[in-house]
Protein backbone atom coordinates (compact mmCIF):
# COMPACT_ATOMS: atom_id res chain seq x y z
CA UNK A 1 0.00 0.00 0.00
CA UNK A 2 1.34 3.40 -0.99
CA UNK A 3 1.73 5.79 1.92
CA UNK A 4 0.97 9.50 2.01
CA UNK A 5 4.71 10.05 2.56
CA UNK A 6 5.54 8.22 -0.69
CA UNK A 7 2.95 10.26 -2.58
CA UNK A 8 4.33 13.44 -0.99
CA UNK A 9 7.83 12.50 -2.15
CA UNK A 10 6.60 12.23 -5.75
CA UNK A 11 4.61 15.45 -5.42
CA UNK A 12 7.74 17.23 -4.19
CA UNK A 13 9.91 15.83 -7.01
CA UNK A 14 7.30 16.93 -9.58
CA UNK A 15 6.60 20.23 -7.81
CA UNK A 16 2.88 19.40 -7.73
CA UNK A 17 0.38 19.57 -4.86
CA UNK A 18 0.00 16.34 -2.89
CA UNK A 19 -3.80 16.57 -3.31
CA UNK A 20 -3.34 16.36 -7.08
CA UNK A 21 -1.26 13.17 -6.83
CA UNK A 22 -3.81 11.71 -4.39
CA UNK A 23 -6.67 12.58 -6.76
CA UNK A 24 -4.97 10.91 -9.74
CA UNK A 25 -4.31 7.83 -7.57
CA UNK A 26 -7.94 7.66 -6.49
CA UNK A 27 -9.45 8.14 -9.96
CA UNK A 28 -7.07 5.96 -11.94
CA UNK A 29 -6.77 3.02 -9.58
CA UNK A 30 -9.56 3.36 -7.07
CA UNK A 31 -6.74 3.25 -4.55
CA UNK A 32 -5.32 -0.21 -5.28
CA UNK A 33 -2.63 -1.47 -7.65
CA UNK A 34 -3.31 -5.14 -6.87
CA UNK A 35 -6.38 -7.32 -6.56
CA UNK A 36 -6.24 -10.90 -5.30
CA UNK A 37 -2.45 -10.81 -5.53
CA UNK A 38 -2.39 -9.77 -9.20
CA UNK A 39 -1.60 -6.34 -10.60
CA UNK A 40 -4.67 -4.37 -11.67
CA UNK A 41 -4.53 -4.25 -15.46
CA UNK A 42 -6.76 -3.51 -18.40
CA UNK A 43 -5.93 -5.47 -21.51
CA UNK A 44 -6.53 -3.44 -24.68
CA UNK A 45 -7.25 -5.68 -27.66
CA UNK A 46 -6.99 -2.80 -30.16
CA UNK A 47 -3.51 -1.98 -28.82
CA UNK A 48 -2.57 -5.68 -29.08
CA UNK A 49 -3.70 -5.55 -32.72
CA UNK A 50 -1.48 -2.50 -33.29
CA UNK A 51 1.55 -3.89 -31.43
CA UNK A 52 1.38 -7.26 -33.19
CA UNK A 53 1.16 -5.52 -36.56
CA UNK A 54 4.15 -3.35 -35.63
CA UNK A 55 6.07 -6.50 -34.68
CA UNK A 56 5.42 -8.16 -38.04
CA UNK A 57 2.49 -10.49 -37.29
CA UNK A 58 -0.36 -11.20 -39.72
CA UNK A 59 -2.96 -9.43 -37.59
CA UNK A 60 -5.84 -9.89 -40.01
CA UNK A 61 -5.61 -13.67 -39.73
CA UNK A 62 -5.00 -13.58 -35.97
CA UNK A 63 -7.96 -11.21 -35.47
CA UNK A 64 -10.26 -13.71 -37.22
CA UNK A 65 -9.03 -16.50 -34.96
CA UNK A 66 -8.91 -14.50 -31.67
CA UNK A 67 -11.36 -11.55 -32.05
CA UNK A 68 -11.68 -11.11 -28.27
CA UNK A 69 -7.90 -10.66 -27.93
CA UNK A 70 -6.92 -9.05 -31.24
CA UNK A 71 -9.25 -6.51 -32.75
CA UNK A 72 -8.91 -3.12 -34.43
CA UNK A 73 -11.77 -1.90 -32.17
CA UNK A 74 -11.48 -1.25 -28.45
CA UNK A 75 -13.63 -3.30 -26.11
CA UNK A 76 -14.07 -6.91 -25.06
CA UNK A 77 -13.17 -6.07 -21.46
CA UNK A 78 -13.89 -8.74 -18.85
CA UNK A 79 -12.90 -6.66 -15.80
CA UNK A 80 -11.02 -7.50 -12.64
CA UNK A 81 -8.65 -10.45 -12.58
CA UNK A 82 -10.17 -11.76 -15.80
CA UNK A 83 -8.10 -9.08 -17.54
CA UNK A 84 -4.99 -10.92 -16.27
CA UNK A 85 -6.41 -14.08 -17.84
CA UNK A 86 -6.77 -12.26 -21.19
CA UNK A 87 -3.15 -11.10 -20.83
CA UNK A 88 -2.02 -14.68 -20.19
CA UNK A 89 -3.81 -15.84 -23.35
CA UNK A 90 -2.31 -12.96 -25.35
CA UNK A 91 1.19 -13.85 -24.14
CA UNK A 92 0.80 -17.24 -25.82
CA UNK A 93 0.70 -15.33 -29.12
CA UNK A 94 3.50 -12.84 -28.34
CA UNK A 95 4.76 -11.94 -24.84
CA UNK A 96 6.23 -8.52 -25.64
CA UNK A 97 3.20 -7.29 -27.60
CA UNK A 98 0.85 -8.60 -24.90
CA UNK A 99 2.66 -6.78 -22.06
CA UNK A 100 2.73 -3.62 -24.18
CA UNK A 101 -1.04 -3.86 -24.69
CA UNK A 102 -2.09 -3.63 -21.05
CA UNK A 103 -2.34 -0.65 -18.74
CA UNK A 104 -0.68 -1.47 -15.42
CA UNK A 105 -1.15 -0.84 -11.74
CA UNK A 106 -2.16 2.13 -9.66
CA UNK A 107 -1.77 4.62 -12.46
CA UNK A 108 -2.68 2.41 -15.43
CA UNK A 109 0.54 3.15 -17.35
CA UNK A 110 0.46 1.48 -20.76
CA UNK A 111 3.07 -1.23 -21.24
CA UNK A 112 4.17 0.15 -24.60
CA UNK A 113 5.79 3.06 -22.71
CA UNK A 114 8.46 0.74 -21.20
CA UNK A 115 11.29 2.03 -23.38
CA UNK A 116 10.33 5.70 -23.05
CA UNK A 117 10.36 5.27 -19.27
CA UNK A 118 13.82 3.73 -19.19
CA UNK A 119 13.05 0.07 -18.57
CA UNK A 120 15.32 -2.57 -20.16
CA UNK A 121 12.45 -4.51 -21.71
CA UNK A 122 8.70 -5.05 -21.64
CA UNK A 123 9.37 -8.10 -19.47
CA UNK A 124 11.33 -6.04 -16.91
CA UNK A 125 8.49 -3.48 -16.88
CA UNK A 126 5.95 -6.25 -16.17
CA UNK A 127 8.13 -7.73 -13.40
CA UNK A 128 8.35 -4.38 -11.63
CA UNK A 129 4.64 -3.59 -12.06
CA UNK A 130 3.91 -7.03 -10.55
CA UNK A 131 6.34 -6.49 -7.67
CA UNK A 132 4.80 -3.59 -5.72
CA UNK A 133 2.75 -0.42 -5.72
CA UNK A 134 5.99 1.47 -5.08
CA UNK A 135 7.24 0.30 -8.48
CA UNK A 136 3.93 1.37 -10.01
CA UNK A 137 4.30 4.79 -8.41
CA UNK A 138 7.82 5.02 -9.82
CA UNK A 139 6.45 4.28 -13.33
CA UNK A 140 3.92 7.09 -12.88
CA UNK A 141 6.69 9.45 -11.79
CA UNK A 142 8.82 8.50 -14.81
CA UNK A 143 5.83 9.00 -17.10
CA UNK A 144 4.83 12.45 -15.82
CA UNK A 145 8.45 13.64 -15.44
CA UNK A 146 9.43 12.63 -18.99
CA UNK A 147 10.10 15.66 -21.18
CA UNK A 148 7.58 14.42 -23.77
CA UNK A 149 4.85 14.83 -21.13
CA UNK A 150 5.65 18.41 -20.10
CA UNK A 151 2.08 19.55 -20.94
CA UNK A 152 0.69 16.82 -18.70
CA UNK A 153 2.90 17.93 -15.83
CA UNK A 154 1.95 21.57 -16.41
CA UNK A 155 -1.75 20.62 -16.34
CA UNK A 156 -1.16 18.99 -12.94
CA UNK A 157 0.58 22.11 -11.65
CA UNK A 158 -2.17 24.37 -13.01
CA UNK A 159 -4.94 22.02 -11.82
CA UNK A 160 -6.27 22.08 -15.37
CA UNK A 161 -8.41 18.96 -15.02
CA UNK A 162 -9.79 18.80 -18.60
CA UNK A 163 -6.30 19.10 -20.14
CA UNK A 164 -4.86 16.54 -17.73
CA UNK A 165 -7.74 14.12 -18.39
CA UNK A 166 -7.42 14.50 -22.18
CA UNK A 167 -3.65 13.97 -22.15
CA UNK A 168 -3.74 11.10 -19.65
CA UNK A 169 -6.91 9.25 -20.70
CA UNK A 170 -7.27 10.25 -24.35
CA UNK A 171 -9.88 12.24 -26.23
CA UNK A 172 -12.79 10.11 -24.95
CA UNK A 173 -12.17 11.26 -21.35
CA UNK A 174 -15.46 13.21 -21.27
CA UNK A 175 -17.45 10.02 -21.82
CA UNK A 176 -16.23 8.82 -18.40
CA UNK A 177 -16.17 12.32 -16.83
CA UNK A 178 -12.53 11.85 -15.83
CA UNK A 179 -12.00 15.60 -15.58
CA UNK A 180 -14.96 16.10 -13.23
CA UNK A 181 -14.09 13.07 -11.10
CA UNK A 182 -10.49 14.26 -10.84
CA UNK A 183 -11.55 17.79 -9.85
CA UNK A 184 -13.95 16.42 -7.22
CA UNK A 185 -11.27 14.12 -5.78
CA UNK A 186 -8.72 16.94 -5.77
CA UNK A 187 -11.09 19.26 -3.90
CA UNK A 188 -11.81 16.54 -1.36
CA UNK A 189 -8.09 15.95 -0.66
CA UNK A 190 -7.22 19.68 -0.71
CA UNK A 191 -9.67 20.32 2.17
CA UNK A 192 -7.90 17.85 4.49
Amino acid sequence: MITTEQLQSIATKLDVELAMIQAVTKIEARSSGFKNGLPVILFERHIFYRQLKKNGFNVEQLAKTYPDLINPSAGGYLGGNRENYRLTLAKQIDTKSAIESASWGLFQIMGFHWQLLGYESAIQFEKLMTKSEEMQLDAFYRFVAHKSNSKLLQAMKDKDFPVFARLYNGPAYKKNSYDLKLKEAYESYAKK
